[in-house]
């Protein structure tokens, strides 16, 4: 494949594959809000789909999906003193009508509805326009006794849209493989932001105006460069509307990683080895190069299984939250531990022979949720021993993760917080393991 094919079926891949689902559930959520507010039964009208979908930047794994209901205006008096609980409330009370037997519950600012694959954020409010004719909405939010706040997703949506002319669709394209990006490496990055920094590189530059799926390992790369470069800064303004976007985590450090990453893919490019390249800055998601018929028989000739498995095949992707790992390694005296982290920048070596604990130490997930782990080793003592391994398995509910050491060669460690029933937070460690000390 040459570039321009790979990107494109690296777009394919990330194709929202169950929108069908999406739009029905959309639809009878719609429907019973009008029934409970209007007394008509369309599944259409009153509502908007806001956040990625809404904006046409999200990517198969979708978990978190919202939406906005345009309450009647005369029910303004209603709930405008005080009452935005009871507005959340009775809005519950409508979808629980249409699914009893499924997780709705009022979530501060939202309705949360919990399907199997991914939940709707419900959120009534109410349309006005401002002096200079723009529309925007009032929303409830019950914290401290309640409020009315302002969302205006219109101006977002109609920013997406037009840049997307403007730009030859590179705009969407761009949002949709950074996204695959963030999951890859478990960036808590929130999709507003990610479309906000995508419009505010491709306005700054008009290199990629006319340009196509050829250039998007260019765009990668100088589009990675922009992000590592960017000051560091708690608020963006969101693209369109203007209103404040939330840094979660800092991302400068791995968008350099990435950039370093993408000059390397570019150079391997007509390579064989491009495809693998590219994979370690988007993922799975990212094509693989077609094996040759004598490449599929030397496969299956090797005298190493492959026994990898990969979360993604086990659980739709879509990161949200941050966690942190480290690992502690027992020196000889059998008391003293050092910090994988710390013995990394002293250059102290790590041998074979000791066993290691990798700890979850932290994440903002909130609960319950499960973790899981994968342990992958690499390199030709893995494979003379037959010794890939890669498994999947489950926390044994200590937050931890106990291995031997038990031969030269780089180790990885990954980490996944899994929260009905999607990836919401991944991390890893590197371990290089040394021969046994003399």
């Amino acid at each position: 494949m040459n570039t321009a094919e790979m990107f494109t079926t690296f777009l394919d891949n990330l194709k929202i594959d169950n929108a069908d689902q999406i739009s029905l559930r959309y639809g009878e959520i719609t429907a019973r809000l009008n029934k409970k507010f209007r007394d008509t039964d369309s599944k259409e009208a009153n509502s908007l789909q806001v956040g990625s979908y809404g904006r046409y930047t999200g990517i198969k794994g979708i978990s978190d999906l919202d939406m906005l209901y345009i309450m009647p205006k005369g029910k303004w008096d209603t709930y405008k003193d005080g009452k935005q609980s009871q507005l959340l409330t009775d809005t519950k009370d409508a979808i629980k009508a249409r699914y009893p037997k499924t997780d709705v519950r009022v979530d501060r600012l939202v309705v949360t509805v919990t399907y199997s694959n991914f939940h709707v954020e419900v959120q009534p409010v109410f349309e006005e326009t401002d002096e200079n004719d723009q529309s925007f909405f009032k929303y409830p939010d019950t914290y401290d006794g309640g409020s009315w706040k302002i969302t205006k997703p219109r101006q977002e949506i109609a920013a997406m849209k037009e840049f997307m002319e403007q730009k030859n669709n590179n705009l969407r394209r761009l949002c949709k493989m950074i996204r695959a990006w963030k999951n890859k490496h478990g960036i808590a990055m929130g999709g507003l932001l990610i479309d906000t920094l995508a419009y505010n590189y491709l306005k700054s530059t008009d290199l990629y105006d006319k340009k196509g799926f050829a250039s998007y390992g260019e765009l990668s790369r100088d589009f990675f460069e922009y992000l590592k470069d960017q000051p560091n800064q708690n608020i963006y303004k969101a693209l369109g509307s203007g209103q404040n976007v939330k840094v979660k985590k800092r991302f400068k450090k791995k968008a350099g990683r990435a950039f370093d990453l993408c000059k390397k893919a570019i150079d391997a490019e007509g390579k064989e080895s491009a495809h693998n390249k590219w994979k370690k800055v988007y993922g799975k998601s990212f094509p693989a190069k077609p094996k040759s018929a004598s490449e599929s028989s030397a496969k299956m000739r090797q005298p190493w299984k492959d026994t990898e498995k990969h979360i993604e095949d086990l659980y739709p992707v879509d990161i949200k939250y941050s966690l942190s790992l480290d690992c502690e390694v027992p020196q000889t005296n059998g008391f003293r531990k050092l910090s994988l982290r710390d013995m990394l920048k002293s250059k102290t070596k790590l041998y074979a022979g000791r066993k290691i604990t990798f700890r979850l130490t932290e994440t903002d997930t909130p609960e319950p949720y499960s973790i899981y782990w994968k342990v992958l080793n690499r390199g030709e003592e893995a494979k003379n021993r037959d010794c890939i391994r890669g498994q999947i398995v489950p926390d044994e509910g200590y937050k931890r993760k106990i291995e031997p050491a038990e031969f030269e060669g780089p180790h990885l460690v990954e980490c996944y917080v899994v929260k009905q029933g999607v990836i919401v937070a991944r991390g890893h460690i590197a371990v290089p393991i040394k021969g046994n000390s003399k």
